[in-house]
């Protein structure tokens, strides 16, 4: 069982948390104690790797942080400013923020791994977009057709989100027997949890809806905040709404595993949590804060960048049968993935700075991963395998990948 008690809380919902497990995962593996090998000799080149993408993607290196806000706009198609922000124009920039606010984190919520069959039509544009797109712009248009909120107005409200029903939102995200998406009924009860979460914590959610959390940090921070303050305000206000999870003194910790090979027993990483923290920084920012020390925060640690050291072979598994079985997320195997997802993106995101001959703050990790890591992964894992699906097999509830 774990040994950390309720004062050791602060430090379990920090990206210091989230750097010790994964360290002690990588001095592990280097040791010949977990289910992969380590193969150093590779860094450099999945580093150039990274650079190849990042520049395909954003040739002026103008790359924005890695957030849902990207997956707003596939296929050349701005949908906030062509759909949200005409709606929105006439509201003061406190209110614009709430309304998303509201949009993102619930999007964010819903982003959870796909699966390899499902996909999204969108009507307007006559394209058809898979996985985080597809995901994406089907949260979108709930959103937008104030499917979250109670009276159809453009808002995510404690009692839209509780009231969303699996029909809606499997119409929504065009969910048939021929366009299965994995995780549905996960995927709903996050949005149900996060509407009496909203309903309980009063302190953060005033207005009831997850916008009010811009008057929380205002309120507490002035317009002037840290990467790990943001992240902070995110875990205590929508802690309690994973399901089944670690708690400690009644503290739902999240994204946290029991693993105890590593100091304490605990392994975080609070992966949608800090994507969430990374997709707020936009509004927030539009909303004149200033979010210092972004580069604080870890990288992320979901298939997408974990696939990536794989294929590129940076790690690989001792074990071939694993590769072809099925795995669950508290097992033995991903979390020793999650956590060398963790480490090693931290030494790509350094080597990708020394070789753009850019500083930590210039080119944070947040933009390491959206220009380069993430679309590595996917770029790597298309090119060994058709339906680009990842290397190892996960199965997803809708609520951790």
């Amino acid at each position: 069982m774990n040994k950390y008690l309720e004062k050791d809380l602060d430090f379990l919902l920090s990206p210091l948390a989230i750097r010790q497990s994964a360290e002690a995962i990588l001095e592990l593996t280097k040791n010949g104690k977990t289910n992969f090998t380590y193969h150093p000799q590779k860094l450099d080149e999945v580093a150039d790797f990274v650079i190849e993408v990042i520049k395909d993607n954003y040739p002026t290196l103008k790359v924005p942080f890695h957030s849902r806000w990207g997956h707003f706009r596939p296929g050349g198609i701005d949908r906030v400013a062509k759909f949200l922000d005409p709606k929105i124009k006439d509201l003061d920039p406190l209110e614009k923020a709430r309304v998303k606010l509201d949009l993102v984190i619930t999007s964010v919520l819903l982003d959870a791994g796909a699966g390899e069959s499902w996909s999204y039509f969108e009507k307007e544009s006559g394209q058809t977009f898979n996985r985080s797109e597809g995901l994406g712009l089907a949260s979108f248009y709930l959103f937008l057709n104030g499917s979250l909120s109670e009276n159809g107005r453009l808002q995510a409200t404690a009692k839209g989100l509780q009231s969303l029903s699996l029909e809606k939102l499997n119409e929504t995200f065009q969910v048939s027997a021929t366009n299965p998406l994995i995780g549905t009924e996960g995927r709903l009860l996050l949005l149900s949890n996060l509407g009496k979460t909203i309903e309980a914590k009063k302190n953060i959610f005033a207005s009831g809806r997850p916008g009010a959390m811009i008057d929380y940090l205002e309120n507490r921070y002035g317009k002037t905040l840290t990467g790990a303050q943001l992240l902070r305000a995110v875990l205590d206000g929508l802690g309690e709404i994973w399901p089944g999870r670690i708690k400690i003194a009644g503290i739902n910790l999240g994204d946290i595993w029991a693993y105890e090979k590593v100091p304490g027993g605990l392994a975080a990483f609070h992966k949608l949590s800090q994507w969430m923290t990374y997709s707020l920084c936009e509004p927030l920012e539009e909303a004149g804060f200033v979010i210092n020390e972004i580069e604080k925060l870890t990288g992320l640690a979901e298939y997408r960048n974990g696939g990536l050291l794989i294929d590129r072979g940076l790690i690989s598994v001792v074990d071939k049968n694993h590769l072809t079985a099925l795995h669950r997320p508290e097992s033995e195997l991903i979390i020793e993935w999650r956590g060398l997802t963790i480490a090693l993106l931290d030494r790509i995101g350094e080597s990708v700075q020394k070789k753009l001959n850019m500083s930590a703050a210039d080119f944070p990790l947040a933009k390491v991963l959206e220009g380069g890591t993430w679309w590595a992964g996917r770029k790597a894992a298309k090119s060994l395998r058709a339906d680009g699906s990842p290397p190892l097999k996960i199965a997803s509830d809708g609520t951790v990948f």
